[in-house]
Parts: C-alpha cells; sequence; structure tokens
C-alpha cells in the first residue's frame, strides 16, 4: 500500500493515541494549528495582574485551593459573551462543591478597547462575576499558556501541573450540552485517576495579540 496514503489514513489515528500518552511527558507540538503545552507543564502562572475589584492578584494568592481553572475570555467575543453564564455557573457549582477547592479565574489577555480594565470592570458588574477577572496587559500570561482562543480553558492541580486545555464543553449553544469536559476533567483527578481527554479543541475567537510595531 502506498505510504502517503497511509500516512494520510492514519494521522489522526496517530493524534488520537497521542492523547493517551500525553502523561509521559511527550510535547505534543501543533495539534489543530495550536502550538500546546506539554501535559504536566508547571506553570509559573501569574503575578500583581489587575483585577475588575480594583485589586491585584497572583497566583501564589490561592495556594490553598486543589485545582485553578483559568479562563481566557474577553468582553468583545460573542463566544465568550455567550459563554459568560455558564462561567458564573461553574464557579457557583465548585463553590458548592465540598469534595476539594476549586478556583475559577478568568483572564483578559484582548488587545482592543474594550478589553481594557476599565471596560472589564463595566463588564464585570453588569454581570456580577463572582470570580475573580484578571487584565492580562502585556499579555505575557497568554503566551506563559499558549492561550489561542476566547474562551479557552485550563485545569491545573495543586502543584499547578497542567492536565487540561480547551473548550469548556462540547456544544457552543447552552441547551445543546451534552458533555462538560472541564467540569469531567476535574472529577476525575477528585478520584485519583487519570483524566479522559487532555485536549479539546476550543471554539471562539482568537486572541488579539499585539501587533509588533515597524521600525
Amino acid at each position: 500500500m502506498n505510504g502517503g496514503f497511509l500516512m494520510t489514513v492514519l494521522g489522526p489515528v496517530v493524534a488520537t493515541l497521542t492523547f493517551g500518552i500525553a502523561t509521559t511527558g511527550i510535547s505534543y507540538g501543533k495539534l489543530h494549528g495550536q502550538d500546546r503545552l506539554e501535559i504536566g507543564t508547571i506553570l509559573e502562572g501569574w503575578a500583581e495582574l489587575e483585577g475588575t475589584d480594583d485589586r491585584k492578584h497572583s497566583l501564589a494568592d490561592l495556594s490553598e485551593y486543589d485545582f485553578i481553572v483559568v479562563c481566557f475570555t474577553c468582553n468583545t467575543c460573542p463566544y465568550s459573551i455567550d459563554y459568560e453564564d455558564r462561567l458564573i455557573a461553574l464557579h457557583q457549582r465548585f463553590v458548592d462543591d465540598k469534595t476539594a477547592q476549586v478556583a475559577v479565574v478568568a483572564i483578559n489577555s484582548n488587545d482592543t478597547p474594550g478589553d481594557q480594565i476599565e471596560k472589564m470592570k463595566e463588564r464585570a458588574e453588569q454581570k456580577e462575576f463572582p470570580f475573580l477577572y484578571l487584565r492580562d496587559p502585556d499579555q505575557e500570561i497568554a503566551k506563559q499558556f499558549k492561550a489561542l482562543y476566547t474562551p479557552e480553558f485550563f485545569v491545573l492541580d495543586k502543584q499547578r501541573a497542567l492536565h487540561y486545555q480547551g473548550a469548556l464543553d462540547d456544544k457552543t449553544k447552552p441547551n445543546e450540552v451534552s458533555q462538560e469536559f472541564v467540569v469531567e476533567v476535574i472529577d476525575a483527578l477528585k478520584a485519583g485517576a487519570e483524566p479522559p481527554f487532555t485536549f479539546q479543541q476550543p471554539r471562539g475567537c482568537k486572541i488579539r495579540f499585539s501587533k509588533p510595531k515597524r521600525d
């Protein structure tokens, strides 16, 4: 059989098998056009990011939490706006969870006028966000996480090692959701099991990264 044909057919299978061995420390490289972090990578996180509560926040402030769900989001992407109520519900779900302490943190890295801190404060007040909503002004946190989309979710454990990156759930329309990826990952980790997956393709807008200035 032609070797090129085999590679065409087996390519998706190889990618699927890579998911299964992710925790061995093998780097994913690019998948679905996204350069992703290795599963198990320890994230340094953020320090002194301004929040919509007028305070500065660091990942180290959350040391008592067993898991951190980081969501890169924004004010201006319609997908992010559609997910705001689901983010609020996710936060509340974990607040009510007595089996583990889970923090939800939203980070806005977009370089647009509508995503500056004052606009974020307005949106946080309108929606009464119960979670931290932080501004990443130099976009270094998005780059550290290799985030590309809004919304895009990351699950970190107690050691702040990465266990999952991607979509919150399986459908854009909330009434069609049948699988909650982030919740499934955290439920598996709480039980001491391997998560059922480590990546699900995010759906949303691309993060608006600053363009380099020309000389």
